[in-house]
């Protein structure tokens, strides 16, 4: 009996760990982000008529490099924030606050990834390799380190590292273009409405973590405002990918125009924390659903 207590106890320690470590390096935003890095590489492969196939290893580093260097982007952010995260419901179990894992060791995992996923990306092309540490450059010090706990617009200049993997997919097979570049303005466009409804949600933790989230200082009436203007932007840059044919440009007008309307409705609801929580549930399918299908159509 004994020695079966043992070994549940040995489980969950097992299993204690490796949830830390997903928290650690945020799965959730890796996961997203890998699917936009083979987004990227998947079209740059059709633009050029390339095999998938004859370019499997570049695949291969190309994503575990992206997964590499923002696992480890995160780690660092993790690091950073650990002062304040612990006044945050939504960041106050993580390990670096909990102490289950010292700062030392979140550090070193952090910059270890970094490096090893830079050298992975080098491997496809040195050009996705400069890429993807401008990406680590905008998050570790632009946001995290500088913009996130002293001006509104961190969300905006956070939005750029996330934006950078389409293009670190693309450059890992072929000299970018137009179109990754409309893949990378995707993903940037989208980032402040998406994030927006994130804080919107969480505003008094942020307030209380001295975070100035735009509807901490300006309000939730400003706040929406921006997130209409964002969304709207959005419109246009379908029709700059018109080489994956006319169904994909009806659904992604569809999708830009049904995330509009509920932007707008935000004019009329007066239950503001329920319209971000629409708001931010339809940007994550957004999300999902757009680069998913850019891959269906380019088949």
């Amino acid at each position: 009996m004994a020695i079966q207590n043992d070994q549940s106890h040995g489980i969950e320690k097992t299993t204690s760990a490796w949830k830390d470590f997903l928290s650690l390096i945020k799965i959730g935003i890796v996961n997203s982000n890998l699917i936009t890095t083979f987004t990227g590489l998947w079209l740059a492969l059709y633009f050029t008529g390339e095999s998938f196939i004859v370019h499997i290893d570049k695949v291969i580093f190309a994503l575990l490099g992206s997964a590499l260097i923002i696992a480890g982007s995160c780690a660092i952010n993790n690091y950073y924030d650990r002062d304040i995260d612990h006044i945050m419901q939504r960041t106050k179990s993580r390990p670096t606050v909990t102490g289950r894992i010292t700062p030392a060791q979140v550090l070193a995992l952090g910059l270890g990834f970094i490096l090893l996923g830079t050298v992975l990306l080098g491997l496809t092309s040195i050009t996705a390799a400069v890429i993807g540490l401008i990406g680590v450059f905008t998050y570790v010090v632009l946001y995290t380190m500088w913009t996130k706990r002293q001006y509104t617009i961190n969300t905006v200049v956070g939005s750029i590292s996330g934006a950078v993997p389409p293009l670190i997919g693309w450059a890992a097979i072929t000299e970018l273009n137009t179109v990754a570049w409309v893949l990378f303005f995707i993903m940037f466009i989208w980032q402040p409405p998406h994030f927006l409804a994130l804080a919107m949600k969480r505003c008094e933790e942020y307030r209380e973590a001295g975070i100035p989230m735009l509807p901490v200082v300006h309000g939730f009436g400003i706040t929406k405002r921006q997130m209409m203007v964002w969304v709207a932007c959005l419109l246009p840059l379908p029709f700059y990918l018109y080489s994956l044919g006319i169904g994909f440009i009806i659904l992604a007008t569809l999708l830009n125009i049904g995330w509009l309307i509920l932007a707008l409705s935000g004019l009329k609801i007066k239950d503001d924390l329920k319209w971000a929580k629409w708001m931010f549930i339809y940007s994550l399918n957004y999300l999902t659903i757009l680069f998913v299908a850019m891959v269906i159509f380019a088949i």
